[in-house]
């Protein structure tokens, strides 16, 4: 809850340069906007797990399920007006930024529409989806880190970095920024005022900038695809969860008066080429069936 004090503790744990742009204007704003709706949203999200609310307690489990939906789409706002300078704001890191805005978006509102119709196997398979993506974010960070302290021992890594931006991160201490870069005193020492910086972690507070910046855009993507590979895995081998949540799905639409009970959702049968499904009861009497008809 800390970090909720954007100017304080956020503004001191976070990478050296990012406060230059974090400051003020929109910037300023969507980064309170991302902290303060993902904060409450983290902590919110681990009663949703929890199999006695919702067995017993299945009016907090909607109300707490719709703060949470609403939390989720303000921190993507957030997100996306602080992406133009994430971490340099390279192209990988923005697009990476926008990517998972979609798909947590997208994966947030299929599982709204399930639970409305009553597809409760489907909602939980795609909210387990929302969350793994949006969960990335703890794995990238323990790439990035990892990245940053190996591409010193590599050597060859460069950021380029405003020495506006520079300037900035050596604030109590221009003399050692006149060392460290003497290009951005030299005349025709730079491109548009825009200098190279090396990629060495904990040389100073420019290059571990340079050096988080440019393994933050690789360890996000790297970082979203483990995690939409290991939710499609978590699925594959829970289907027996997931057949008997289509069953009280089956009896709750049937109850409700729905069409197609068991299937009122979004499923593959109705959207796709799947085979019809048919209820547990449906393939018992079946089975009871074929019993009696190969009796001699």
């Amino acid at each position: 809850m800390q970090y909720l004090s954007v100017g304080g503790k956020f503004k001191d744990g976070t990478s050296p340069s990012e406060w230059y742009h974090l400051r003020d204007g929109h910037e300023r704003i969507g980064i309170t906007l991302h902290l303060a709706s993902v904060i409450p949203l983290g902590f919110l999200l681990v009663f949703q797990f929890v199999p006695w609310i919702r067995h017993h307690a299945l009016i907090f489990h909607r109300i707490n399920g719709y703060v949470i939906l609403l939390l989720l789409l303000i921190s993507n706002v957030g997100a996306l007006m602080i992406a133009r300078h994430t971490f340099g704001g390279e192209l990988e890191t923005q697009l990476a930024v926008g990517v998972v805005a979609i798909m947590t978006t997208g994966s947030a509102t299929l599982a709204y529409i399930n639970i409305k119709r009553l597809q409760i196997d489907q909602h939980r398979a795609w909210m387990l989806r929302t969350w793994f993506y949006a969960g990335f974010i703890v794995t990238l960070r323990i790439i990035m880190i990892l990245s940053a302290l190996i591409l010193p021992k590599v050597g060859g890594f460069y950021q380029a970095m405003p020495c506006d931006k520079i300037s900035y991160v050596f604030e109590d201490d221009q003399a050692d920024f006149r060392e460290k870069f003497p290009a951005c005193f030299a005349p025709n020492g730079t491109t548009n005022g825009w200098v190279a910086v090396p990629a060495i972690f904990g040389n100073s507070a420019a290059n571990v900038s340079a050096s988080l910046g440019l393994s933050f855009g690789m360890a996000g993507w790297l970082a979203l695809t483990l995690h939409a590979i290991g939710v499609e895995v978590y699925l594959a081998l829970t289907p027996k969860e997931g057949n008997r949540l289509r069953n009280v799905s089956y009896q709750r639409q049937l109850e409700a008066g729905f069409r197609h009970p068991g299937s009122a959702g979004l499923t593959s049968d109705r959207l796709g080429d799947a085979e019809v499904w048919q209820p547990a009861s449906h393939n018992a009497n079946e089975k009871k069936l074929e019993e009696r008809c190969s009796e001699p």
